[in-house]
């Protein structure tokens, strides 16, 4: 059974690398949101977005790049708006 980590998508050991490290760093933005822990918590939450929208790019997939770059536009403007 190959490993998720051998897939057939291009630069897929970056991918695997950044997409694991994105979603580590979105569940921290999840938790700094339950503790209260603002405004860490959007930073968390803007590293993940950013790092899924990498891998969006990496693999071509307009569906990731699509959710991610307007999740990223939504947060920045909200940001920007406080």
């Amino acid at each position: 059974m190959a490993s998720e980590c051998t897939n057939l998508r291009p630069h897929s050991q970056t991918a695997f690398v950044v997409k694991w490290a994105a979603s580590v760093i979105q569940m921290l933005g999840y938790a700094g949101t339950g503790f209260g822990w603002t405004p860490w918590n959007l930073y968390l939450f803007l590293a993940g977005v950013l790092g899924w929208l990498v891998v969006g790019v990496l693999w071509n997939d307009r569906a990731i790049m699509l959710i991610h770059f307007v999740a990223l536009g939504a947060m920045l403007l909200g940001m920007a708006s406080q």
